[in-house]
């Protein structure tokens, strides 16, 4: 009989999975005295203080367990990061009003009197350049408020109502949308600049106009040039025809009238005429 399948016994204890914290451990804290045992990597002789295992270029790793950092970390009632004493953080106060931060007013702080603690120091008696430096740091002359010989550094105060940026332009009226308004507009400014573009190019050219005079006239005209006839050999140019042999002109006339009304039948391709038979 095949073997049934072992069903787990009643008030079996499972196998324990493994946690969080065995999966990853928490950070070793820093090595101290007490926990040294003989055959460690860092058992010292001689003088040995708690301090010396906080530093990472001192302390030895040990064989089969992690590296430690040195460093020591704080309690349970530790708050990482930066903690707010006056608020809670709560829907009440989120809610209730704003943290608003006061404007701190700082008092201007004027300029200095240059001429005046000038005239007082040469009054005193000071001449270098060095007496008149450790002068000006021991006296401190400023300006008074009414002063208005110079222009004052404090920018100008605007008005609480004031908008920067540009303001939007106003809504395309949907009827001249539906009438093509705008196309109308711009097919007018096409045709007016290719008026004045042809109007332009007219006044250029009457510009460069020249009159026809008969100076202008004669400075176009070329004189004919007579072409050079053929050379020919001089003892063949009146030498008549050595064999005729038609008996009159009329008759040789009349051979070569024939000949020229013939002379369809002679043409083609294959000299067999260019009549063709249906």
């Amino acid at each position: 009989m095949p073997c049934q399948a072992r069903s787990p016994k009643p008030f079996q204890r499972l196998k324990k999975r493994r946690s969080v914290s065995d999966i990853c451990p928490p950070p070793l804290l820093p090595l101290r005295m007490a926990e040294l045992q003989p055959g460690m990597e860092n058992e010292r002789v001689g003088v040995v203080r708690d301090t010396m295992f906080q530093n990472h270029l001192i302390l030895k790793p040990e064989i089969g367990k992690t590296r430690q950092r040195c460093t020591r970390l704080p309690g349970s009632d530790f708050v990482y990061g930066l903690t707010l004493c006056r608020t809670d953080g709560g829907v009440p106060e989120a809610i209730g009003h704003w943290n608003a931060m006061k404007n701190i007013i700082k008092a201007p702080r004027l300029p200095r009197d240059f001429i005046a603690m000038n005239r007082r120091a040469v009054i005193a008696g000071l001449v270098t350049t060095k007496e008149h430096h450790r002068y000006r740091q021991t006296h401190d002359i400023r300006r008074p408020e009414d002063d208005e010989r110079h222009f004052k550094r404090d920018p100008p105060r605007l008005p609480d109502a004031m908008m920067y940026g540009m303001p939007a332009r106003p809504s395309t009226p949907i009827i001249d949308v539906f009438q093509h308004k705008y196309k109308e507009l711009w097919m007018e400014e096409q045709r007016a600049a290719t008026e004045a573009r042809c109007k332009a190019k007219e006044k250029i050219i009457r510009r460069g106009k020249i009159y026809e005079t008969y100076s202008t006239m004669l400075k176009k005209y070329k004189q004919p040039v007579k072409p050079d006839s053929l050379w020919h050999l001089p003892h063949f140019e009146k030498v008549g025809p050595h064999l005729d042999t038609f008996p009159s002109q009329g008759d040789r006339e009349k051979a070569f009238k024939g000949h020229q009304s013939e002379a369809g039948v002679r043409c083609g391709a294959l000299a067999q005429g260019i009549y063709t038979s249906s």
